[in-house]
C-alpha cells in the first residue's frame, strides 16, 4: 500500500476567517452536524485512514532564517493509504470538505526515500 497526503484547501480561507475562528463561532448544532459528516466519511474509509489529520492554521513562511506570517489556502490534512492514486482519489468521492465554499482537495503520493 502507498501513502497519500490529502490537503484540504479553501480559497475562501485566504483573507477570510481562519479555521480556528470558524470553529470558535460555530454553534453546538453546527459542530455536531459537521462532525457527523466527517464521522460518516471516516467510517466509509476507515481501513484506508492512517491519520485522520486536523484543521490547520497560523501559517508561517520560513525563508533565509526569517519567519513571516503566511497566507495559505490549506485548511487541513489527512493521511491515507491506498493501492494506487486512483484508489486514493476515489476515497474523496462525497468528501465532507466539499461542503465548504471554494473547497478543493489535493492528493499527493508519498514517495519512499531509498535507505530510510
Amino acid at each position: 500500500m502507498k501513502k497519500y497526503l490529502v490537503l484540504y484547501k479553501a480559497e475562501a480561507a485566504k483573507g477570510g476567517p481562519s479555521v480556528a475562528e470558524m470553529l470558535a463561532s460555530a454553534t453546538p448544532e453546527q459542530m455536531e452536524a459537521g462532525m457527523a459528516v466527517w464521522a460518516a466519511w471516516h467510517a466509509k474509509c476507515q481501513g484506508s485512514i492512517v491519520d485522520m489529520g486536523a484543521p490547520l492554521g497560523n501559517a508561517t513562511n520560513l525563508e533565509g532564517g526569517n519567519a513571516t506570517k503566511a497566507e495559505t489556502a490549506i485548511t487541513g490534512y489527512s493521511i491515507l493509504q491506498a493501492a494506487s492514486l486512483e484508489d486514493a482519489i476515489a476515497l474523496m468521492d462525497g468528501h465532507p470538505h466539499f461542503n465548504m465554499p471554494g473547497a478543493a482537495i489535493e492528493v499527493l503520493e508519498s514517495i519512499p526515500m531509498p535507505g530510510m
